[in-house]
């Protein structure tokens, strides 16, 4: 029985998009919307979501899951150890683009899946703030 739910979870947790997804969507069209320009599909370091080439500014928008959003204070560390491994390299691995992406000259901007979901609004604003 413990094997057909692993099997199952590791087939719902791979088909979980990794680029594009709703959120990310949502951001896009409301900083389009505001008349800000920017590029997608590029290839800095930790690929961010948007980029403003002129202005040297990357954009991630990081989901609360697999980024470890607050993970250890609201308990939700996964009992599997894969997943655990996971997480924690997903977060050493942004600490480390973003001390890449700062030496190379970028403001990097991290914005969390809850906070857009909250606030969209909010959140561009955030960003068009670093545009001005």
């Amino acid at each position: 029985m413990g094997a057909i739910l692993e099997k199952n979870r590791s087939k719902v947790m791979s088909s979980i998009k990794s680029q594009n997804t709703k959120i990310e969507l949502i951001v896009r069209k409301l900083v389009w919307d505001k008349g800000f320009r920017f590029k997608v599909n590029n290839s800095l370091p930790g690929r961010p979501d948007i980029i403003f080439p002129k202005k040297h500014i990357a954009v991630f928008i990081d989901g609360d899951f697999w980024h470890g959003y607050n993970w250890k204070v609201r308990k939700i560390i996964p009992k599997n150890h894969f997943w655990k491994n996971k997480i924690n390299v997903n977060m050493q691995r942004d600490s480390k683009v973003n001390f890449i992406l700062k030496k190379l000259g970028w403001k990097v901007i991290r914005i969390w899946e809850h906070e857009i979901i909250k606030n969209p609004n909010k959140c561009t604003n955030k960003i068009i703030r670093f545009l001005k």
